[in-house]
């Protein structure tokens, strides 16, 4: 596009003097704003890094070697690759549609509803592995064990394995007929789930919802008018000293139910309104007292305590997390460790303010990140290491926060504002879709401002560039001189870019 208009405006194109020249390429812009058909954007001695074409809707950013590539058509197509191009994304309106490719295989998602992977689709030799499923009625993989394979097609006639947190299950003129297996034991049900049958490691009956009885290594379990009245014993672990007694879960609903073991006792009366939980050793001491069960809960211990008056006050407090509401839902604050790092999270009402920090704990003085929204107005980005951003419009980025391809897709269609400060001193802010931008860098003495191609003044330190339609006019001011006046200096390609 920018040579599209470069030849349409050559009949009006002049020239500097060679010298003029030189001297004018001191305030050269970081940035070719022809709004609203095309900006593009690059760094000093670096092609082309991000480019928008009639404002968000046509996109593509490239960070050069080693770094990742995105473009696109938003919202209706968006492609990413990842950096050293191990990883490659597209998407068609996600998340109506997306397709992901790795050195390990494919894998693409129809809304969840359809998907399908194989295993080493992308390597020298041929797949490995293949599975698509069409919820809920289409189930096939083909894999290289044969023991592997499967076709189902439910509710007619099938087998599905690994599937569905299940090791196996089979079925025919579902709800007739159905068998799952689960760690040498089979449960076969005519039909489901009314009648069933267990044998294996597991053995047992149920006429369901009436009666029920199961037992096998892990214990014994009977129920009577499921799920109100049950019974279910489980044996101590191997490494349990000797004598000690089993798990003991029974109870007859709502009335009355007990769970007992060793070093704990609870109790619901009334379930689940009242109770009391007691745990002593070998467990941590713990006692809790609970009224009116979720609002009145009070709970002490060694490693844990609950203070709830709900919807009024609540606090909790566990080895590596600590939770408050005041007014529920009106306000929640949260701490709890992750993987090493101190996250905190303060919220109003859930959406309208949400706060997000994270620190380590041994650099308690370190600045932490931070995470802002005010939905659905404004989100805010702080690394804590003097990267940061905010954006003006922002009604999904809460709704699914750190998902890059919500942010990739969607996101910049709301962007009326952006900010973008990648270091101190460094920042680039925009006004509707980059109509309006400006550029400020302090270490190089740089800075830039855009209304479109109708207005552009650049400064780099003591030069100045200020040029009107995209440099149909331009005036240049070197160190200490004159202005001077030239016609047609448009701008240069990337690589030309001093």
């Amino acid at each position: 596009m920018r040579r599209l208009l470069a030849l349409a405006l050559l009949p009006f194109a002049g020239s500097l003097p060679a010298g003029e020249a030189a001297r004018a390429d001191a305030a050269r812009p970081r940035e070719l704003n022809l709004w609203p058909l095309i900006v593009e954007r690059h760094p000093p001695g670096a092609a082309l890094q991000e480019m928008q074409a009639l404002g968000p809707l046509f996109f593509a950013r490239d960070g050069g070697p080693g770094s990742g590539a995105e473009s696109g058509w938003r919202p209706l197509f968006t492609q990413a690759t990842a950096p050293g191009g191990q990883r490659h994304e597209t998407h068609l309106l996600f998340p109506l549609f997306s397709v992901r490719q790795d050195p390990g295989g494919y894998r693409w998602s129809l809304f969840e509803v359809a998907r399908g992977h194989g295993g080493a689709a992308t390597g020298p030799g041929p797949a490995t592995e293949r599975e698509l499923d069409v919820y809920p009625f289409w189930f096939q993989r083909t894999s290289a064990e044969p023991d592997l394979n499967y076709r189902a097609l439910f509710p007619l006639h099938g087998t599905i394995r690994n599937k569905l947190w299940l090791e196996e299950a089979s079925w025919t003129l579902f709800p007739l007929h159905a068998e799952v297996k689960r760690r040498g034991a089979t449960t076969t049900y005519l039909p489901w789930p009314f009648v069933q049958v267990t044998r294996g490691t597991r053995s047992g009956w149920s006429l369901w919802p009436l009666y029920g009885t199961e037992s096998g290594a892990e214990g014994t379990s009977t129920h009577v008018i499921w799920p109100l009245g049950f019974t279910r014993l489980r044996p101590p672990p191997p490494e349990a000293p000797a004598g000690t007694p089993p798990r003991r879960n029974e109870g007859f609903l709502p009335f009355y139910a007990t769970a007992s073991g060793p070093g704990f006792l609870n109790e619901d009366f009334v379930w689940p309104f009242f109770g009391r939980t007691r745990h002593q050793a070998p467990l941590p001491a713990y006692a809790e007292t609970r009224y009116l069960w979720p609002l009145l809960v009070q709970g002490r211990g060694d490693q844990q305590s609950v203070n709830r008056w709900a919807p009024f006050y609540s606090h909790s407090r566990q080895p590596d997390a600590e939770k408050t509401w005041i007014l529920w839902p009106l306000w929640r604050e949260a701490r709890w460790l992750d993987h090493g790092l101190l996250r905190e999270r303060h919220q109003f009402l859930y959406l309208p303010y949400w706060r997000e920090t994270q620190r380590r704990p041994d650099r308690p003085a370190a600045p932490a990140a931070s995470l802002t929204h005010l939905w659905p107005l404004w989100s805010g980005w702080d690394n804590g290491a003097g990267q940061r951003q905010w954006q003006l419009l922002s009604p999904l980025e809460p709704l699914l926060p750190g998902d890059p391809r919500v942010r990739r897709t969607w996101g910049p269609l709301f962007a009326l504002a952006r900010h973008d400060a990648p270091a101190p001193g460094r920042s680039r802010t925009s006004l509707l879709w980059d109509a309006v931008t400006w550029q400020v860098d302090k270490p190089a003495r740089h800075h830039e401002f855009h209304l479109g191609p109708i207005l552009g003044l650049v400064r780099t330190g003591e030069a100045t560039r200020l040029s009107l339609g995209a440099g149909l006019l331009a005036l240049h001011r070197s160190a200490g001189g004159a202005w001077r006046l030239a016609f047609g200096d448009f701008e240069r390609a990337p690589s030309a870019q001093p």
